[in-house]
């Protein structure tokens, strides 16, 4: 995944860093130059492409802002070749998640009949003849959008319809065997997008299927590591103060400073390798950080079924 590290900061919104992948620019050459003539200047093959990533900007602030209204995290996008990751950590619960990923998808929804508008009219009033790069450009912008929501939903880890089947398998497996279920589905996916790919011999989707099969690899383990978790037994004198669920026993937490795994519940928050202090810990269920206080106080009360 790209990260903001070899990237260049574009500028921040609503309190979201965009930042700009240095392989965005060779890519973006090349695209330009190979659809160089479908317009009589090269200038509009260059608009065509940054407004291919408008529309991939505004998809990642979709999925940002709705990760925000639910009460999670969400402060970076990073634009690459191969469109849009935007950095998110909604809060653990299935409809918080389903909310966060849906919202990206909804923001196409709501560009289609925009575009669908434009061209109509466009058409109407005899653009192909008149203005044929502004009819081209607005035909293909549509023809972007429409693909990019149709590739999507596609049910497949981890694109945005997998993330999706995902968050709905949470409300009735689970958080972990959702995950498990999701990924295996990706897999098969990934075996179909690898021989459509083959047959249209598309490079470009070749590196998408291999991006997508390294994610359903990485679901697939996570999915392993949390069914690990559920299935451990629990520190019954203490509870995460947000979740209420009793923390697991065994070393599932790391030092940041020897990178060794212990159990912060039998040491009271000190790494026993290297004897660093930690103020709060995380939880494994919701991912929030609390003082080890609060995890003793929350243990009155019941954890949430």
């Amino acid at each position: 995944m790209p990260t903001r590290r070899g990237s260049i900061r574009l500028f921040q919104l609503f309190g979201i860093e965009v930042f700009l992948h240095w392989s965005w620019f060779f890519v973006a050459w090349y695209e330009i130059q190979t659809r160089a003539g479908h317009y009589s200047s090269i200038h509009w093959n260059a608009l065509e492409y940054l407004t291919l990533f408008l529309i991939v900007l505004m998809h990642e602030f979709g999925h940002s802002l709705a990760c925000r209204q639910v009460g999670g995290r969400a402060n970076q996008i990073v634009l690459w070749p191969l469109g849009g990751v935007a950095y998110v950590s909604p809060p653990q619960r299935p409809g918080a998640m389903l909310w966060s990923i849906a919202a990206g998808p909804l923001v196409n929804v709501a560009l289609f009949p925009v575009f669908s508008i434009i061209w109509w009219l466009g058409y109407s009033a005899g653009w192909m003849e008149t203005v044929p790069n502004v009819y081209v450009y607005v035909t293909t912008i549509w023809y972007i959008n429409t693909l990019l929501l149709v590739f999507n939903l596609m049910p497949v880890y981890p694109l945005d319809g997998g993330q999706i089947l995902r968050s709905l398998l949470w409300f009735v497996f689970g958080r972990a065997r959702s995950l498990l279920i999701a990924s295996s589905i990706g897999f098969v996916g990934v075996a179909g997008l690898i021989l459509f790919a083959i047959w249209a011999q598309s490079f470009w989707l070749g590196i998408m299927a291999a991006f997508i099969l390294l994610n359903c690899w990485g679901g697939l383990t996570q999915a392993r590591a949390l069914a690990h978790v559920a299935n451990a037994p629990r520190h019954d004198g203490f509870a995460c103060p947000v979740c209420k669920i009793a923390p697991p026993r065994g070393a599932f937490w790391g030092c940041g400073k020897c990178r060794k795994a212990f159990d912060t519940f039998e040491t009271q928050g000190v790494c026993p390798n290297c004897g660093t202090q930690f103020a709060a810990t995380s939880c494994p269920e919701c991912g929030s950080l609390r003082p080890m206080s609060e995890w003793l106080a929350a243990a009155n009360i019941p954890p949430k079924l």
